[in-house]
């Protein structure tokens, strides 16, 4: 008898990681979380994204960035149900300053769309 359970979803497509990043003016609460609300509002409309698709969501900040942790947003946007972690991005010399990255693992039926705005859109041109 074969006890092991097998998961199936109901999702189309494959797990797919979508990344996304966004300057952010000032370390305070209300900036990174609307800073925050804007990201994943954006990476949610380029992807087609429904709260069911989404398995996890990777926040990390720069350290000038503390005031806030970046998963209450995606909390506020109803992602009651995925699992959240928030990290400290490690202080590399010349890197830009107060940046939220986010990588969100989810089923998707398309190839993801990455998201960065603002100042952010930097960090893709560098090699």
């Amino acid at each position: 008898m074969d006890n092991k359970k097998q998961f199936k979803h109901s999702y189309e497509g494959k797990v797919q990681g979508i990344r996304g990043a966004i300057d952010v003016k000032e370390n305070t609460a209300e900036a990174i979380l609307t800073a925050t609300d804007y990201l994943l509002r954006e990476i949610i409309a380029k992807n087609g994204l429904k709260e069911d698709n989404v398995i996890s969501a990777f926040f990390t900040l720069t350290q000038d960035l503390n005031a806030a942790f970046p998963a209450e947003a995606a909390r506020k946007l109803g992602w009651r149900e995925t699992a959240l972690m928030c990290a400290a991005e490690i202080p590399v010399l010349g890197s830009l300053p107060k940046i939220i990255r986010v990588l969100i693992h989810a089923y998707c039926e398309k190839k993801p769309v990455h998201v960065y705005l603002g100042k952010a859109t930097q960090l893709r041109s560098r090699k």
